[in-house]
């Protein structure tokens, strides 16, 4: 979709039936992901019902279970909103008035089971994938539950935010270093209500955050030669560009540079790389939250999404709800959880160095964390070293993890792969039904469960179907 196109005729008329049935609902259960963006699409969907007087309640669920499907289909509410989950299952929804705001790939069975209208009608489905929108790029879950929010009543502009948060937590500015596609509309709409600034700047994490020396130290996509994980390396690149690391007895930061420090620091990373891609990596664009304070974590969006994600990650998910709400006092609640996070992402890949967890085979590596990371960030952890030097960034990574109901498998790849052909979500979904399990996602990070002593079966399944896509 060109970023500066309308939205489409068919989803638009899609949108409005969906709204319908949101403001015609007496009461509504909300069910959304616990990622920063199914926080922020439940951020979205708890104001737009506090704004039309609806009662509602907030349901949080890591992944759509039997249990789940069960509490939907039995739900005494009027409606259910589904947000940022939903789409693969919808076959299984049996009751009336669900409305899914999804980007994850649909349930391949739903429409091939239709027999009428009224079937069609019961669920209100809007996933971009149904309209010809990429889903892992160009709009996320946030985004969807936010164009319905805007049906619903175009004075809920104001929550484009949110949706640019779900987003770049959903790594969908990582493809060309900025938003594109409906996204970028929805950006548009962000800048335009004055909640958001749009500049361009070195893309590492924690620019408004971290001090100097460990905003390089610990970033690593790209990896800066001598520098990326060494604290002596990034104290040297600041000593010898004289850009002083404190001011007065504060630690700087990334955004406490002058114009002609930061433009100095900039150029000197740019040199260290002679490959355009990495170049294109390392400086594009950033987005700022600028109703929030310096140093709160929230005014950069990649900070705020981090937060939401350390909150849904470690069993506190309604905390980040109340910091999309606008409850600031919420903060000292996401912090630990923020530090807990760090922490354990930290003690995780430390985890996988030491033991030499990962491992290749032909086609894919993967590593096997059994108990000792948390399912719910096992993906994270595999993202991160994809994008580091510990693992081939030209193979597919995969890690498990035990869950409660069997293993988690997280899968990740780089996006020159899926240019090529590969699709995690469509590899996962077949190889995690062939051993009795389930899963989907995009084609880039996408997931499974599958159950336990069958990982082997698994890997092999799924190493015999990333060789037959990419070309």
């Amino acid at each position: 979709m060109d970023e500066d196109s309308a939205y489409c005729d068919r989803l638009l008329r899609d949108l409005e039936k969906a709204a319908v049935a949101v403001r015609s609902a007496g009461s509504v259960l909300i069910v959304t992901h616990i990622d920063a963006d199914g926080i922020a699409s439940g951020g979205i969907a708890s104001v737009t019902l506090d704004r039309l007087g609806k009662r509602y309640r907030v349901v949080f669920e890591k992944k759509i279970t039997e249990e789940a499907i069960a509490s939907i289909n039995g739900s005494a509410e009027d409606a259910v909103w589904i947000c940022d989950l939903g789409s693969a299952y919808l076959s299984e929804f049996k009751r009336p008035g669900i409305i899914v705001t999804d980007h994850h790939v649909p349930d391949e069975k739903w429409r091939s089971r239709q027999a009428s209208i009224e079937d069609f009608e019961r669920l209100h489905h809007l996933n971009p994938h149904t309209y010809g929108i990429s889903g892992s790029y160009e709009i996320s879950g946030a985004g969807m539950t936010y164009l319905l929010s805007k049906t619903i009543d175009p004075g809920n502009r104001d929550l484009a935010f949110l949706a640019v948060i779900g987003a770049v937590g959903d790594l969908q500015d990582s493809r060309e270093s900025r938003l594109i596609g409906y996204n970028r509309t929805i950006l548009k709409e962000a800048v335009s209500e004055g909640d958001m600034a749009v500049e361009e700047d070195v893309r590492y994490y924690g620019r408004d955050y971290r001090p100097l020396v460990q905003f390089l130290q610990y970033s690593s996509d790209p990896p800066v030669p001598g520098i990326s994980d060494s604290g002596p390396g990034s104290t040297a690149f600041f000593s010898e560009l004289g850009i002083p690391l404190k001011k007065e007895r504060e630690q700087r930061t990334w955004m406490d540079l002058t114009a002609n420090e930061k433009k100095a620091a900039t150029e000197r990373l740019l040199s260290y790389f002679d490959d355009e891609e990495m170049k294109k990596r390392l400086l594009g664009e950033i987005y700022t939250l600028t109703k929030y304070e310096s140093r709160t974590g929230l005014r950069d969006v990649k900070e705020f999404a981090t937060v939401l994600n350390s909150c849904g990650r470690y069993d506190d998910a309604g905390t980040g709800l109340r910091i999309c709400r606008g409850d600031l006092t919420a903060l000292e609640d996401a912090e630990r959880n923020r530090a807990d996070h760090r922490k354990h992402i930290s003690s995780a890949i430390g985890y996988i160095r030491d033991n030499r967890l990962l491992k290749e085979r032909r086609f894919v590596q993967y590593f096997d964390a059994g108990t000792k990371i948390r399912e719910t960030v096992v993906g994270i952890v595999a993202g991160l070293l994809l994008n580091s030097g510990e693992a081939r960034k030209e193979l597919p990574i995969l890690a498990f993890a035990v869950a409660e109901d069997g293993v988690k498998v997280s899968a990740r790849a780089n996006r020159n792969l899926t240019d090529r052909g590969l699709d995690l979500s469509q590899i996962m979904k077949t190889a995690s039904e062939m051993v009795g399990g389930y899963g989907g996602g995009h084609k880039v990070a996408a997931g499974a469960t599958i159950p336990n002593g069958k990982e082997e079966e698994f890997l092999n399944i799924v190493e015999d179907l990333v060789s037959s896509q990419i070309i």
